[in-house]
C-alpha cells in the first residue's frame, strides 16, 4: 500500500528533445499496490511515450483523485463507481489508429521493428493494473498523441511507515544469480532488489550477453534467472547453451505470458520453474529460495 508522491520520470528514459512534465495533485489519496510494481507501470508507459517521439515532444505524467458517481465506460472499459486515484501518461507523438488500440494490451503484439520488442510490456503492464481491482484504457489517434489512463481504487487507511518493515532473514541469500532481462529498466529494478537481499548479480541485457558475462565469470553461478522471451536468443536456449559449462546451475524463467502459453508457443518445457510477470519482489525472492533448494534444472 503506497502513497504516490510527487516523482518526476527518470532522466535515462528521457529522449533527447523530448520535454518531460508533471502535473500531480497535491492532495493525493492512498492505494493499495505494489510499489515495485507500480514502478514497472511508469517505466513501461514512459518507454513506450519516448519512443513514439522520435522527432521530439512533450510527456506528461500526471495524478489527481477520481470520484466515479456510477458505472460507466471509457473506451469501451466498464468501469465501476467508486473513489480512485488516476494516474496518466501523456505524450504527443505518432498516436495510434482504432485498430492498433484494440490490440494494444494482447501479449506478444507489438508495432515496433523485429528485435525491438517483444510486446510483453503493456500485457504486463494491464496485468498488473488489473490485480490492483483497477481498470488502465488509451487515448489516442494518429498523429495525435496518446494518452493512458489508469484508475486504481483509493483507501482510507493510511499508508504504512515502510522504514519499520523488516524483511524476513529467510528470504535473504549470498548465493550468485545470473540475471538476464531485456528491459533495462525492468533489469535495474530487479537487480536492486536482489542485490539488497545479499545476492551476487551479474546482470545482462538479453542471452548473447549472458553468455559472455558466464564465460568471463571464473566463480561459480548458482541459479539463472531469465525471461523466456528475448530477441536474438530466448530464455530456454539460453539456459541450454550454458548447461555444458555449467551443469550444476539452477535455471528460473519468468515472463508476462502464462506459463501454459509459453509451453503452447513451444519456448519452454513443462515442469520447468516458472514463475509470471508481474510479481511482487517477495514473490520473487521465495521463488529464488524454493528453486536454490531444488536439484532439477
Amino acid at each position: 500500500m503506497v502513497k504516490c508522491r510527487h516523482q518526476s520520470a527518470p532522466a535515462a528514459l528521457q529522449r533527447p528533445g523530448a520535454d518531460t512534465r508533471s502535473a500531480l495533485a497535491a492532495d493525493i489519496g492512498t492505494v493499495r499496490v505494489d510499489a515495485g510494481q507500480i514502478e514497472q507501470v511508469l517505466l513501461n508507459l514512459v518507454v513506450n511515450a519516448r519512443d513514439a517521439l522520435p522527432l521530439g515532444g512533450v510527456i506528461t505524467i500526471g495524478t489527481v483523485n477520481l470520484d466515479v458517481e456510477r458505472p460507466n465506460v471509457h473506451e469501451h472499459v466498464p468501469v465501476a463507481a467508486g473513489h480512485y486515484v488516476q494516474l496518466t501518461v501523456s505524450d504527443t507523438g505518432l498516436g495510434m489508429d482504432a485498430n492498433t488500440k484494440s490490440h494494444l494490451f494482447e501479449p506478444f503484439f507489438t508495432t515496433k521493428e523485429p528485435g525491438k520488442g517483444t510486446g510483453l510490456g503493456l500485457a504486463t503492464v494491464y496485468g498488473i493494473i488489473k490485480q490492483t481491482g483497477g481498470y488502465i484504457w488509451v487515448e489516442s489517434a494518429p498523429q495525435q498523441g496518446s494518452t493512458f489512463r489508469i484508475l486504481l481504487p483509493r483507501t482510507e487507511v493510511p499508508a504504512p511507515d515502510f522504514e519499520q518493515l523488516v524483511v524476513s532473514p529467510s528470504l535473504d541469500g549470498k548465493e550468485t544469480i545470473l540475471l538476464v532481462e531485456d528491459q533495462a529498466d525492468v533489469l535495474r529494478i530487479m537487480r536492486r532488489g536482489l542485490e539488497g537481499l545479499g545476492y551476487t548479480v551479474l546482470a545482462a541485457k538479453g542471452g548473447p550477453e549472458a553468455m559472455a558475462l558466464a564465460a568471463r565469470h571464473d566463480e561459480e553461478i548458482d541459479l539463472l534467472v531469465t525471461d523466456v522471451v528475448m530477441p536474438g536468443m530466448n530464455g530456454r536456449d539460453l539456459a541450454l547453451g550454458l548447461a555444458a559449462t555449467r551443469p550444476d546451475m539452477k535455471v528460473l524463467y519468468v515472463s508476462g505470458y502464462p506459463d501454459q502459453s509459453i509451453v503452447h508457443q513451444g519456448l519452454l518445457a513443462p515442469g520447468l520453474a516458472f514463475l509470471q510477470k508481474p510479481f511482487a519482489p517477495d514473490a520473487l525472492a521465495r521463488k529464488i529460495r524454493d528453486v536454490l533448494k531444488t536439484v532439477s534444472r
